[in-house]
């Protein structure tokens, strides 16, 4: 194994490990400061807490390290299928651990956040990632799919609303909801032109066809699963944020006034996204 391929998996191990250290240690510590309710929360609601708080800082940090790349690596951007992925590399190792940690914390506490799809959505994210951390193919396209990323935060804010009992027609829960429609658009949606554009540019070229065909298959047979999955989402979430739209504009028309925010006590109410 050459020194890159080490370094690799150590920044992999490292992920591993500071996912499960932030889960354990520090999202309880510091939950318990900030948000006075936490401590009333089921233990079942905990869980998911920490799990999406970890989720949170993942999207956040893989997200910005993808703008980077998209926006100042030129050899990447050059050539989609073979450009240098150095830098891919080390977003994805991190990537990689934050999915095994996941997976492990997943079946650990099943009975909390145990979920089908998730188990199967980061299990297909490992057989694809095998081949940019493997052989070093697709650096681009490995990248352009961590945009999505930056949805997460306003998914997993959704449900730390819910579960601390704020109404959804809050001020606060309002802003979210347009916020998570409006970035979800933009990460998953609107980029589709440009991505199946590259797709495109490059399919049954010399270079696409130096992909093994296990590496094809989860290219682009991923891509278009997970787009339809996008799709259908957007149209569930489009409609969720005109609902909540629509009773927070009824809400004033009633009161004669803005939502305030809101101070309940927290609520054990079993929603999961």
């Amino acid at each position: 194994m050459d020194t890159f391929s080490q370094l690799i998996l150590a920044i992999s191990v490292t992920s591993f490990l500071g996912f499960q250290w932030l889960f354990h240690r520090a999202s309880p510590w510091v939950s318990t400061r900030i948000s006075p309710g936490f401590d009333v929360l089921s233990d079942k609601q905990k869980v998911e807490w920490n799990s999406r708080t970890v989720s949170t800082l993942h999207a956040l940090l893989v997200g910005l390290f993808c703008l980077y790349i998209l926006f100042f690596d030129d050899l990447v951007n050059e050539d989609p299928v073979w450009g240098d992925p150095t830098l891919v590399k080390i977003n994805v190792a991190i990537t990689t651990g934050y999915l095994i940690s996941d997976l492990l914390l997943i079946f650990y506490y099943w009975k909390a956040i145990g979920d089908k799809f998730f188990v199967l959505h980061h299990l297909a994210a490992l057989y694809a990632y095998y081949y940019v951390l493997g052989q070093g193919t697709l650096p681009y396209f490995a990248n352009f799919r961590l945009l999505a990323e930056f949805s997460t935060p306003c998914v997993n804010q959704r449900w730390f609303f819910e579960v601390l009992g704020y109404p959804r027609a809050s001020r606060s829960n309002m802003a979210n909801g347009v916020a998570m429609a409006a970035v979800f658009f933009a990460v998953r949606i609107a980029v589709m032109p440009v991505y199946y554009g590259r797709m495109w540019a490059v399919y049954g070229t010399a270079a696409y066809y130096l992909v093994p065909w296990g590496g094809r298959v989860a290219w682009i047979g991923s891509s278009i699963c997970l787009d339809i999955m996008n799709v259908m989402w957007m149209h569930k979430i489009a409609r969720g944020c005109s609902r909540v739209l629509r009773a927070g504009k009824q809400g004033q028309q009633v009161h004669g006034l803005k939502p305030q925010l809101p101070h309940p006590p927290p609520q054990e109410n079993g929603k999961k996204d």
